[in-house]
C-alpha cells in the first residue's frame, strides 16, 4: 500500500543582520595616522608618520554603544 506524501513546508529565511556602524573618528579603519615628534622641549614635527590605534573603537572599526 502507498503511503500518503507529506506535503512540503517552505523554508524560513532568516532576516540579514544588519552591519555595525563605523566609527565616526577613523572611517570604520581602525588606525589613525600621527605626525612624529622630535625634541623635549619644542617637540619639532617631522615629514614622518606613523598609525596608532583609534581610542574609540579600541581597533574594531566598529562604533560604540
Amino acid at each position: 500500500m502507498a503511503t500518503a506524501k507529506k506535503p512540503t513546508t517552505r523554508r524560513k529565511t532568516r532576516p540579514a543582520t544588519p552591519e555595525p556602524a563605523k566609527c565616526p573618528d577613523c572611517d570604520g579603519t581602525g588606525e589613525h595616522t600621527e605626525t612624529v615628534r622630535v625634541g623635549a622641549r619644542k617637540g619639532r614635527a617631522t615629514d614622518d608618520r606613523q598609525t596608532v590605534l583609534c581610542l574609540t573603537c579600541w581597533g574594531t572599526g566598529h562604533a560604540t554603544d
